[in-house]
C-alpha cells in the first residue's frame, strides 16, 4: 500500500547539517522571521516559551521536540521576558560549541539543541505546504528515546559526534511528523492522514495519480457523500481535494523531469494527463515554465 507521508519525506530529501547547543539564563528572547527555513528545537533541560506567527505561546519543557517546517515569525523566550525591565532581552554571547542567551554570568537554567533542516528537493516549498505550520511533540515514547539519544550526543564530545547528531535529527524529524498526526496537527497532510475516511482517499490519490479522479469518486473511496467529503477534506488538509491532487501530480512530475529518465509524454501519462500537450499546458500554468525548460534548468542546476 502507498504511504503518502513516506513519499513526501522521500521527495523532500531532509538533512540536518546545522545544529548548536544553546544555554540561557535570566530574561531573554529570540525573534526570527526567516520564511522557508525549517527550524527545530530539542529542549534538553529547563523550560521556555514559543510563539509562532502571532499565535498564543506554548510552554516547552525538557524532552519536547518542535519542528516549524517553514519557519516564519516565531518568538522563543524565557517565561518572564514580557515583564522584564531594563534588560537587553536579545543579548547573546557565542561560546565554544554554541551560544548563551540572557545573562552569561548566571548558570543556564535552559539548555536546547537548535538548528535548521535542509530540504534537498527544489520543490520543497510545495511539499512543505502539505505539512503543519508547527509540530510540537511531547510524551511520545519513541520520540523520548530519540530525544534522549540526541541529548547524550549533544553533551558529549565523542568521535563522529556531528555525523551521528545529523542522522539522529533526521530520524527525529520523520518520527515527529508521523507522531503529530495523532496530536491535533494544524491543517495539512498529517491531519488528513489521521482521519481514516480521508486517509483512504488520500492513499488512492498517491497510489493512482494517473486516475481521472473526481470529487465524487474520491468521496466514494472515503465512504462519504460528495459534499461531506469536500468539506471534511478541505477543513483537514487546508486545500480542496482537486487542488491537493494537482499539487501532488506536479510534485511527482517535477521529480520525474529532474531525473530525465523518461520522455515528457510518459511523465504526462504517469501523472494523469491524456497527452503531452495537455500536461505541458497544465504544468506551465502551475510552475511558470514549460516541462522541457524545467528539465533543462534542473539538469544545468
Amino acid at each position: 500500500m502507498t504511504d503518502p507521508l513516506a513519499e513526501v519525506v522521500t521527495l523532500l530529501q531532509p538533512r540536518a547539517p546545522f545544529s548548536k547547543t544553546v544555554g540561557a539564563a535570566g530574561a531573554w528572547r529570540v525573534r526570527r522571521s526567516e520564511t522557508g527555513k525549517p527550524f527545530y528545537n530539542v529542549v534538553l533541560e529547563g523550560s521556555c516559551r514559543l510563539a509562532v506567527n502571532g499565535l498564543p505561546p506554548v510552554t516547552l519543557v525538557a524532552g519536547d521536540f518542535v519542528l516549524i517546517p517553514a519557519a516564519y515569525d516565531f518568538d522563543l523566550s524565557s517565561h518572564d521576558a514580557d515583564t522584564a525591565e531594563g534588560v537587553d532581552l536579545e543579548r547573546h554571547t557565542m561560546v565554544e560549541g554554541g551560544a548563551r542567551l540572557g545573562d552569561p554570568d548566571l548558570p543556564p537554567d535552559v539548555r536546547m539543541l537548535v538548528g535548521h533542516f535542509v530540504f534537498g528537493s527544489p520543490d520543497a516549498g510545495l511539499l512543505v505546504s502539505l505539512l503543519p505550520d508547527l509540530v510540537h511533540i511531547r510524551g511520545q515514547k519513541r520520540l523520548s528515546t530519540l530525544v534522549q539519544l540526541v541529548t547524550e550526543e549533544a553533551r558529549d564530545d565523542r568521535p563522529a559526534r556531528e555525523v551521528l547528531l545529523e542522522r539522529l535529527l533526521e530520524v527525529l524529524m520523520i518520527e515527529a511528523l508521523r507522531s503529530s498526526a495523532d496530536t491535533g496537527a494544524s491543517p495539512g497532510l498529517l491531519r488528513g492522514l489521521s482521519d481514516t475516511r480521508l486517509a483512504a482517499a488520500i492513499r488512492q490519490m498517491h497510489e493512482r495519480p494517473k486516475e481521472a479522479w473526481t470529487v465524487a469518486q474520491l468521496a466514494r473511496e472515503a465512504s462519504l457523500s460528495r459534499s461531506a467529503f469536500f468539506e471534511r477534506f478541505t477543513r483537514a488538509m487546508g486545500v480542496a481535494p482537486m487542488e491537493y491532487l494537482l499539487s501532488w501530480r506536479m510534485a511527482l512530475a517535477k521529480n520525474l523531469l529532474r531525473r530525465r529518465e523518461i520522455a515528457i509524454a510518459e511523465v504526462a501519462d504517469h501523472v494523469g494527463y491524456s497527452s503531452a500537450s495537455t500536461f505541458s499546458t497544465a504544468f506551465t500554468r502551475f510552475v511558470g515554465m514549460a516541462p522541457r525548460h524545467y528539465a533543462r534548468m534542473a539538469a544545468d542546476g
